[in-house]
């Protein structure tokens, strides 16, 4: 009887050493190759980058934006308007001022404070109870928000000084214009706290963006996704304009862009 043999064929061991040498060879290319690394995320703008862009975006996009993607009204009314043409956009900066008589010379103090606690890009957002017909702010306090490069001011109450804040070019969007004081009529309530300027919540590092259409206040949380929206809703509407003219037919443009 023939035993097997106890060593590998020369033909089967030649071929076993061939497979190894292409696999050796092929796990080195693999290895020098570079592998395109995974695209990283968008890193989240920073805030001066995120004000910028919205300095760049329409109110009523802003306002529409929001409107799809929270499903509220984020924009203040008709009554809201500015002393004169102005676009902007910053950080809003509130104060609150209580009507109540008083002989108080520190009763405002705590409003100035605040002015001087602002910086480049704040907003100021003041709610002045009962207010219709007074003026939350002159061209004082106007003066230090400019020094302080503030991005504008907007006041759910009346405005005075307009023809020197207008002279300076600081711009303010108030729901009149007024000669009358707040003071001895009114006391600072808080600084930096939540409110409602002309019906619209308004938290410190919201969002306030203004133009010739009015007023929107974007909450911060969603400020990024709110813009993104708000830069295509620019988009297809600009690109309409071209439409409309050559086709004399706006419903041809709703047709191509689906913005309306």
């Amino acid at each position: 009887m023939k035993l097997l043999p106890t060593s590998m064929p020369r033909r089967t061991g030649a071929l076993s050493l061939l497979a190894l040498a292409v696999g050796t060879v092929a796990f080195l290319v693999l290895a020098a190759v570079k592998l395109p690394a995974a695209s990283p995320q968008q890193a989240p703008l920073s805030e001066a980058d995120l004000v910028d862009a919205y300095r760049h975006v329409e109110v009523a996009s802003v306002s529409d934006a929001a409107e799809q993607l929270l499903g509220k009204r984020l924009y203040m009314s008709h009554r809201m308007r500015p002393i004169f043409p102005a676009k902007f956009a910053g950080l809003a900066l509130t104060v609150r001022l209580k009507k109540e008589e008083n002989n108080d010379s520190t009763a405002l103090d705590g409003m100035l404070a605040a002015i001087d606690s602002g910086s480049k890009n704040s907003v100021y957002v003041m709610q002045v109870e009962d207010g219709a017909d007074i003026a939350g702010m002159g061209g004082l306090m106007g003066t230090a928000m400019s020094a302080r490069n503030f991005s504008g001011a907007v006041i759910d109450g009346g405005v005075r000084d307009v023809a020197y804040l207008q002279k300076i070019g600081f711009p303010v969007f108030a729901t009149g214009i007024v000669p009358s004081t707040s003071v001895h009529h009114y006391r600072f309530a808080e600084a930096n706290q939540p409110l409602l300027c002309d019906g619209v919540p308004v938290r410190p590092g919201d969002i306030v963006v203004a133009d010739a259409d009015g007023v929107a206040v974007v909450p911060r949380e969603s400020a990024e996704k709110i813009l993104a929206v708000a830069q295509q809703l620019d988009y297809k509407e600009h690109s309409m304009y071209a439409i409309i003219e050559k086709a004399r037919s706006i419903v041809e443009a709703v047709k191509q862009t689906g913005r309306l």
